[in-house]
């Protein structure tokens, strides 16, 4: 059985910047409402003609530019996770395989929603694991931006857009850890994007193509179920929590990631976040965190990190990993 290990990573995000004076325009709230209740300061939109599979392109490219020892004709597998993509068809996965002239590579995407950049990492080693792949680039990305409802005084100031990729290979040396998987699918009515049916398990479904969330309810989840699963996963790999060098939640909320933190005693120095200035940006928000860690040198090599996300489904998944 051949071990994994991530080796190499990349971003993209679009040009246009939209700080919390945006939604004074839209919204009846301020930059400190904002700040106050979520911790975000700006947050990145696609423009009009700019799509998923744009910035995927792009955080390949990227990826490619930062490891130039990366080829992406040895890549033989293509995970991208996201719940906006271009068009329902073809897969975003297809569209970077084709786009990269990646002829090797199979192509699948992933809707776990803030969830979807761990199940990747999962099944990418489990793929690796298996013997039926070697190289597999697992992307994260989003243009949430443009199935936000700006009407929406509770959650429409957010989402931003975003895209993220990471190579995940077979290697002897391993590096990649246990991850964990599940669901509470009874919270589908809670956080969902409307599509053909007009209800969830008997609950009206708002038919306007928007993310619809109830946040209360989100965020006590979330809380918990983090704050359970992650001295599970630890555990998993042999570790406790004080073992771990860095912790990537999802960036869902600031809040969110300090009740964690206040729940299970860990310290919130070493959470890696992209909330503030990113966000949320759903499945790119974990590897766009990791990217800026290791981009400022805070993220050493040898470090053990934690990922967990978690999101609609409602679904998580976490995995360690050693940078």
């Amino acid at each position: 059985m051949a071990n994994a290990r991530l080796s190499a990573i990349g971003m993209a995000i679009p040009e246009k910047i939209i700080t919390n004076a945006f939604f004074e325009n839209l919204i009846e709230t301020t930059d400190e409402w904002i700040v106050s209740r979520t911790g975000i300061k700006t947050r990145y939109h696609a423009g009009p003609t700019e799509f998923t599979s744009d910035l995927c392109v792009k955080a390949v490219e990227d990826l490619v530019a930062q490891y130039p020892h990366v080829s992406l004709n040895e890549v033989d597998m293509i995970l991208v996770a996201t719940t906006s993509p271009d068009q329902p068809m073809p897969s975003m996965a297809c569209r970077v395989q084709h786009r990269l002239s990646m002829s090797r590579a199979g192509a699948l995407d992933i809707y776990a929603a803030c969830a979807g950049f761990s199940y990747g990492v999962v099944m990418a080693k489990g793929l690796i694991a298996g013997g039926i792949h070697k190289k597999v680039l697992v992307l994260g990305a989003e243009t949430l931006s443009k199935i936000t409802d700006f009407t929406d005084r509770s959650s429409c100031m957010l989402f931003g857009d975003a895209a993220a990729a990471v190579l995940i290979e077979a290697d002897e040396t391993g590096g990649i850890g246990v991850g964990i998987t599940g669901a509470s699918g009874e919270g589908g009515p809670d956080l969902y994007l409307s599509g053909f049916a007009e209800s969830i398990d008997g609950h009206p479904v708002t038919m306007n193509r928007c993310i619809v969330q109830n946040g209360r309810k989100v965020f006590k989840w979330a809380v918990n179920k983090v704050s359970e699963q992650i001295p599970i996963l630890a555990a998993a790999n042999g570790l406790s929590l004080d073992d771990i060098d860095w912790f990537i939640p999802h960036s869902a909320n600031l809040r969110i990631i300090e009740a964690i933190c206040k729940e299970t005693g860990f310290p919130i120095e070493k959470i890696l976040e992209s909330i503030v200035d990113y966000g949320n940006t759903s499945s790119a928000s974990i590897p766009i965190a990791l990217y800026n860690g290791i981009k400022s040198g805070r993220v050493k090599r040898g470090d053990k990190i934690m990922i967990f996300g978690f999101g609609g489904g409602l679904a998580y998944a976490g995995m360690i990993f050693t940078w």
